[in-house]
């Protein structure tokens, strides 16, 4: 069968009371709740409002070692018993070398931007009882919510790295690119329950700090704004995640939340060009990237199209009972537990993703390069590619693993596809929407790469449609 499918001043002018924001910003559109239980943010009662749900690429469903407490592949962003979030209120400017002093207020959230060695601007921040604050980074501090590492990736391998290293291995980076405090989320707690980003987080301190070497300006109404050293990336989607997936253009966010086009590199000091027509509200399927990793935004009304947990062991035991086999030697093929990953089950189905045909495994069908005999008349070595027995079409062999992470579907439809080369199974629609996605990777590569595990994908289009061989009695 086929199947379809951050004040103290010398000599300041006079401190100067700021607008309530730094940044234009559109509403969203309001977000609904969703059915699926997953660990939040001080969630206050039996049914809190969720702002909405946080998924890092590259991780099928849990971290490698697991998710522990604050370290986690996906996070729920729930309404906190008691606001935290702080605005703009008052700009100072103080000699450099008493930055320090001015910024003794343990209590008092600010962002210090340092113009030159005796010149530096300080806006304080006040408490803001409309919104949440919700931080983001590499630093395992208490003031970070969401505590993210990138991983080592190869780029082409198939292994279970972060996708904003567009990468494959699966240990920790010996240098993390992630800022310890790269970005915050600022979710208002009235509806439509709006969420916008910002770059750059508060530190244990209260403060943010933007260095001489930053990049840092002040705005045309007299205010101050900067990029963090390798920037926060944001990409939203150009039409609805769900309905019609495709992507927009890669922006960065500045620490007020304006929108710019990209730099140079990462992390060159000359800001790209003011984007006005954009915003820094978050909506679904929204990407932000903080060079290690990339992280995948959905609102509750986005994850009511995703499937759940149960929902994708039904799908799973569906395609088990049409009881799949192997066109060669005929013994039936079934997809492994969801809990069982990266060990290969001696049933479980594999595909040579060129074609797309379903196959048990075997280790014959290698092709032989078409070089010259070796050494003593030896025979050629294989190229580690196979050549698949029903359509002579030659490609890499790999076992077939069910797409485990339900955030990242774009619908509940039957997992009939794999992305290719690294044979993670979803909906068509899932993977089509993907595979059109440019991933950042470095300092300004882009590629496109399966949203499970960060491998980059290959061939014409990315993925492949699976030809499963039913029973034959």
């Amino acid at each position: 069968m086929v199947l379809e499918g951050s004040s103290e001043a010398l000599c300041p002018p006079p401190s100067l009371e700021l607008r309530p924001s730094c940044n234009k910003s559109q509403p969203s559109p309001p977000l609904g709740s969703s059915s699926q239980p997953h660990d939040g943010v001080f969630p206050e009662d039996k049914e809190p409002v969720k702002y909405g749900e946080l998924i890092v690429l590259g991780h099928n469903g849990s971290l490698a070692n697991g998710d522990k407490g604050r370290r986690r592949s996906r996070l729920a962003l729930y309404k906190r018993p008691k606001a935290n979030g702080v605005k703009p209120d008052v700009i100072h400017n103080v000699s450099t070398p008493l930055v320090s002093k001015a910024l003794s207020n343990k209590s008092q959230h600010s962002i210090s931007y340092t113009l030159s060695r005796s010149h530096s601007v300080i806006v304080e921040y006040t408490h803001d009882t409309n919104t949440d604050m919700f931080q983001i980074g590499r630093s395992t501090e208490s003031m970070i919510d969401f505590v993210v590492t990138d991983t080592a990736g190869s780029g082409s391998g198939q292994g279970g790295g972060a996708a904003g290293e567009g990468g494959g291995g699966g240990g920790q980076s010996a240098q993390s690119t992630i800022s310890r405090y790269a970005c915050r989320i600022m979710c208002e707690r009235s509806a439509p329950y709006t969420a916008r980003i910002y770059a750059a987080g508060f530190d244990s301190s209260k403060n943010i700090f933007l260095g001489e070497r930053a990049a840092k300006w002040r705005t045309s109404d007299g205010l101050m704004d900067g990029l963090t050293t390798n920037g926060v990336l944001v990409m939203h989607p150009a039409g609805e995640f769900v309905s019609e997936p495709a992507p927009g253009v890669w922006r960065e966010i500045s620490v007020c939340g304006n929108v710019f086009a990209l730099r140079e590199t990462r992390s060159a000091q000359q800001r790209g060009k003011l984007v006005e027509n954009e915003s820094n509200t978050l909506q679904d399927g929204s990407l932000i990237d903080l060079c290690g990793a990339t992280l995948l935004w959905r609102t509750p009304a986005g994850l009511r199209h995703t499937p759940t947990l149960k929902q994708l062991e039904s799908l799973r035991q569906e395609l088990n009972a049409a009881r799949p086999q192997c066109p060669v030697g005929f013994n039936t093929l079934a997809f492994p537990s969801l809990a069982q990953r990266e060990i290969v089950d001696k049933k479980q189905p594999w595909v040579y993703v060129n074609c797309g045909h379903v196959h048990g495994y075997h280790n014959w069908g290698y092709r032989k390069d078409k070089g010259p005999v070796g050494p003593g008349g030896t025979a050629p070595a294989s190229t580690g590619e196979r050549e698949c027995p029903m359509c002579r079409r030659v490609g890499p062999y790999v076992p077939l693993w069910l797409g485990c992470e339900g955030g990242l579907y774009l619908d509940a439809g039957p997992p009939t596809h794999a992305f290719c080369p690294c044979g993670h199974v979803c909906s068509e629609k899932t993977v089509v929407g993907w595979s059109q996605i440019p991933l950042p990777h470095g300092t300004h590569a882009f590629h496109a790469a399966c949203p499970f595990c960060g491998t980059w994908l290959t061939g014409e289009q990315g993925h492949i449609k699976l030809i499963f061989q039913g029973p034959v009695d």
